[in-house]
């Protein structure tokens, strides 16, 4: 059988092997290009894929992989710009480890969102089921000289969505117009009161209501007082002995009848008996059995307490008559605005039920005390009062002018006061804001005085600046927190 098989062999064309050569070559040339061609495909699609990921606008810190809401604030998350700055390459890294090739973001470590010191170097949950944020380095390297606050950089879609505006601070004059609620009221060095210095009853009054308008010099009432009566009889009778004291040789007699008359004049003047009456007893030589007293001042009768027929003793207030030519106006500053006014200052006044007339007046005293319930201080005005349209009573509108300060002035809306200190936002760069203490001077009209901290020509965020400021607080938690000291720190 060996020897048959050996017989039957035949050598094989050299023309066959070489053509089954070439088809090999080819054969595996072909499925190399095509294994080549397919993993090139598949990995740039993976690539892509990495690339797109999705932030919070208002949490810029918080990267996720895919579409959903941001676990601190509830907002639905909206893609990041494709940039190689910041594409984290590959799957999620432990910190300390780079995330792409030279230039990308380097991972810090990962901090809870609801609570920013306590922090993981490896992706995980909370309590709450919420994934940790990844804190990279360029999130807590910026500083600011404000306590408690970071610098903060903001991507030009996120500044759209969270309405931001800046304002150039402008070196300005700003003038302070103080403005006050004041009181009229009638001047106290134009009221008069009628007394009677004798006892008596009213016979006859002349002037019998409220309100009503008198003239220095008129009768206003007539009473009968039996002392009166009796000076008046004193009187007639001292004139009686005066006459014929006249006729004596002797200068003392002489002189005696004079004071004698004299004295009993005066008794009758300081009774306020009219000076009519006293010429009346002169010519007549007859006592009146009723004296009238006349009005001491020209103005309006604002209290009336006497009516016909009445008893009347002395001090008793009879008529409260008040001049109105002039008024006061008494109104309350805040007492931060004292240093402001000054005795002299001019003022201006409306009226509530006639807004187009404005009165002039000036401050004729600063009262030296404060009231301690609202804390402001009372100011007195004073003011012609032409036509009696400044009525006591009425509330008036009263401005001042204070005196105008020249300096850096920003919006008063960007200015967000704390409490000890104040704080503005200043952009220091394309979508990068820094935090900074400053000092406030005169605000008026929604602008404000900065003394130090913000200059002339930069640019302050005047709308939308609390919610810079919440994440500058975030960033300063973030910074502070131990996470950012070393990055293998272990869950905490």
């Amino acid at each position: 059988m060996i020897q048959i098989e050996r017989m039957n062999r035949r050598p094989v064309p050299s023309l066959v092997l070489l053509t089954i050569g070439l088809l090999a070559i080819g054969t595996l040339a072909a499925g190399m290009l095509l294994s080549g061609c397919g993993r090139s495909s598949g990995g740039g699609k993976t690539a892509s894929q990495q690339k797109q990921q999705y932030h919070c606008p208002m949490h810029p810190t918080y990267v996720a992989d895919r579409p959903g809401d941001c676990p601190i604030c509830g907002m639905k998350l909206v893609p990041i710009e494709t940039k190689e700055s910041k594409t984290p390459a590959g799957p999620p890294a432990t910190a300390g480890t780079a995330t792409g090739a030279a230039g990308a973001r380097q991972l810090l470590y990962y901090r809870n969102p609801m609570d920013a010191s306590v922090t993981s170097p490896v992706p995980m949950k909370d309590p709450m089921g919420m994934d940790y944020v990844p804190v990279y380095s360029d999130e807590v390297s910026a500083g600011s000289g404000v306590e408690g606050h970071a610098a903060v950089e903001v991507n030009p879609d996120e500044l759209r969505l969270a309405g931001l505006r800046t304002t150039v601070a402008r070196r300005g004059t700003l003038a302070r117009t103080i403005r006050a609620v004041g009181d009229i009221k009638a001047d106290e060095t134009r009221v008069s009161q009628v007394h009677t210095k004798v006892s008596g009853w009213v016979e006859k009054l002349f002037v019998n209501s409220s309100g009503q308008a008198v003239r220095k010099g008129q009768p206003l009432l007539s009473i009968y007082s039996p002392e009166l009566l009796a000076t008046q009889e004193e009187f007639l009778r001292a004139r009686e002995s005066a006459a014929r004291f006249a006729a004596s040789d002797a200068p003392e007699v002489r002189r005696g009848g004079a004071d004698l008359l004299e004295s009993a004049r005066r008794r009758l003047m300081l009774f306020d008996v009219p000076q009519s009456l006293i010429e009346t007893l002169e010519k007549t030589g007859q006592p009146q059995r009723t004296v009238t007293l006349e009005a001491p001042a020209s103005g309006f009768v604002t209290a009336k307490d006497v009516f016909a027929g009445a008893r009347i003793e002395p001090g008793t207030t009879l008529f409260t008559i008040t001049d109105l030519s002039k008024v006061w106006i008494e109104a309350e500053v805040y007492e931060y605005e004292a240093s402001l006014v000054r005795l002299g200052q001019q003022a201006r006044v409306t009226l509530a039920y006639d807004p187009s007339r404005t009165y002039t007046g000036r401050i004729s005293t600063i009262y030296p005390y404060l009231n301690t319930d609202s804390r402001t201080l009372r100011v007195r005005f004073e003011f012609d009062n032409p036509g009696l349209v400044l009525k006591p009573g009425m509330y008036a509108n009263v401005e001042l002018d204070a005196q105008a300060v020249q300096g850096v002035l920003i919006p008063d809306a960007a200015i967000l006061d704390t409490g000890p200190r104040q704080i503005v936002y200043v952009m220091i760069g394309e979508g990068r804001y820094e935090p900074r203490q400053v000092k406030v001077g005169l605000r008026s009209d929604s602008q404000a005085q900065i003394l130090s901290g913000v200059k002339a020509g930069e640019a302050v965020v005047d709308r939308a600046n609390f919610l810079l400021d919440s994440e500058s607080r975030l960033r300063a938690a973030i910074t502070s927190a131990p996470g950012a000291d070393t990055a293998g720190a272990g869950a905490r």
